[in-house]
Parts: structure tokens; C-alpha cells; sequence
């Protein structure tokens, strides 16, 4: 009498796991990588948003204006997404250094935060920044072409 085999041996479904496992550690990192690159978009894109309103501001006024990441702040947008609570940096803007804020504004957009999500950090670049010279910057890196890294 023939017995029929129906289903999977367990060397089978062993080697199926172990290949998913195997699929799974190339992608998880490709996949951090391009949420990241997609967070510092959402920063670079409130940026130039805030410096264009700065640049309002200055046109009217004839002087940028300063301000912290505050939820009572009504003049400039403090954060980067549509909510404070989904954005994940917080915006500020202040003098240049060594400049008055008549002349020259730096915005930044800080990582993480007090009133935004706090669980986003940003090991590599930290902190971007703009200037109202159109400089770009990023705080983690040190070496001068780095930045650039964070603004691509």
C-alpha cells in the first residue's frame, strides 16, 4: 500500500523562513534609508516655504522677524507638516551670526522636539538650516561639501 505525501516537510518550510528572513534584513535597511530621505524632504520643503514667508515678511516690514518653535506663535508656521503632532521638525528663525535681522535671517528645522513627534532623530544631518544669502546647511556634518548630502 502507497502512502500519499500531502503538505510540506519541515527542512521546507525551514528553508522558506529562512529565505524570507534572509529578504527581510536586505530590505529593512533600504526601506529606514528612504523613509529618512523622505523626512528630510518634508524639513528642506518647510524651509523654503518659511523662507519665502520671511521674504514677505521683509518686503512689508523691511526686516525678517525672529521666532522659536512655540504653539502660541501666529506669525510664522513652527512646524513642518500639516499638524504639529504629524510634523517631524520644528521651525524657528533668527539672526545671521555676527548680523542684525534687518539684514541677514537663518531658519532652521530641528529634528524631533518638544511639541512635534519627538521619536524622529536625524543622526547624520541633524539640524537643516537656511539663510536669506540662499546657504544651506545641516548641523551634524563638519566637513564644508557635506551638507549637501542632507540637501539632495
Amino acid at each position: 500500500m502507497m502512502r500519499l505525501n500531502r503538505g510540506f516537510t519541515l527542512i521546507e518550510l525551514m528553508i522558506v523562513i529562512a529565505i524570507i528572513g534572509i529578504l527581510a534584513s536586505i530590505a529593512y535597511p533600504s526601506y529606514q534609508s528612504s523613509i529618512l530621505k523622505t523626512r528630510r524632504a518634508e524639513g528642506k520643503s518647510a524651509l523654503m516655504q518659511l523662507m519665502m514667508a520671511q521674504e514677505r515678511y521683509y518686503s512689508q516690514h523691511n526686516t525678517y522677524m525672529a521666532f522659536t518653535a512655540d504653539p502660541t506663535e501666529k506669525n510664522f508656521k513652527w512646524f513642518s507638516g500639516d499638524t504639529d503632532k504629524s510634523s517631524f521638525y520644528e521651525l524657528s528663525a533668527q539672526a545671521c551670526l555676527g548680523t542684525a535681522i534687518e539684514d541677514c535671517v537663518i531658519v532652521s528645522a530641528t529634528p524631533g522636539g518638544e511639541f512635534v513627534n519627538r521619536s524622529f532623530k536625524d543622526a547624520v544631518c541633524q539640524t537643516l538650516t537656511l539663510n536669506s544669502r540662499g546657504q544651506k546647511g545641516a548641523a551634524g556634518k563638519t566637513i564644508p561639501d557635506s551638507p549637501q548630502e542632507c540637501w539632495q
